[in-house]
């Protein structure tokens, strides 16, 4: 059907004509299609329709547990989402009923922030990493959680973190050209540390 595989996401399916695209997210028995219009959502539909098995189960309510819900009119109130994703990035456990507004203003700009706790567990001295990832203004990649080995300086553990988000934005562009949305300009991480600055200018180290 002229799907393509995406290298980054064995899951994803990308299918590129023109200036039509579509995007086909596949787990297990579980499926996501979104095209660019909506002859080709029906068009593929009914492909799809005509070879397998499937329910059509209209616009996305629910997928591997995630529930969405859809504003016509957007959404307003800026500092709840604030303070709601710090309970998701603090207490995953505990904020089950807690939600993350993805917007459909364009975007042109991925920016990371980053921070990590030196030594910050008292039974095994592991210091903790944290980073969150937003493309635009929605938060698309979080992590916080303890680093796999034992840093002797608050340096190194946070240079670590900063490696780490790094890494995760990579993944985030390489993910975007396989969707045909290349950013236009770099990815900025932010992050308040001046010894990391230092070691990122050091050219015994680089």
């Amino acid at each position: 059907m002229g799907f393509t595989a995406s290298m980054s996401d064995a899951s994803l399916f990308v299918h590129k004509d023109s200036d039509r695209v579509a995007y086909l997210l596949l787990y297990v028995d579980n499926i996501i299609l979104m095209a660019s219009s909506r002859e080709l959502l029906q068009l593929i539909t009914a492909r799809l329709h005509s070879e397998f098995a499937m329910t059509d189960l209209g616009d996305l309510h629910h997928f591997l547990g995630i529930s969405m819900t859809r504003y016509s009119l957007g959404y307003s109130c800026r500092s709840p989402h604030l303070v709601l994703i710090k309970r998701i990035l603090r207490y995953i456990k505990g904020s089950l009923s807690a939600g993350l507004h993805l917007g459909t203003e364009p975007v042109d700009q991925l920016t990371a922030y980053s921070d990590a706790n030196w030594a910050g567990c008292p039974d095994t001295r592991r210091s903790t990493s944290g980073f969150c990832i937003f493309l635009g203004d929605n938060l698309v990649s979080w992590s916080a959680k303890q680093q796999n080995n034992v840093s002797c300086s608050s340096a190194e553990a946070e240079y670590r973190d900063v490696a780490h988000a790094v890494a995760e934005c990579c993944w985030l562009c390489q993910l975007l050209q396989v969707l045909h949305l290349p950013l236009p300009s770099a990815t900025v991480v932010f992050y308040d540390n001046v010894s990391v600055v230092y070691m990122t200018a050091n050219p015994v180290h680089h």
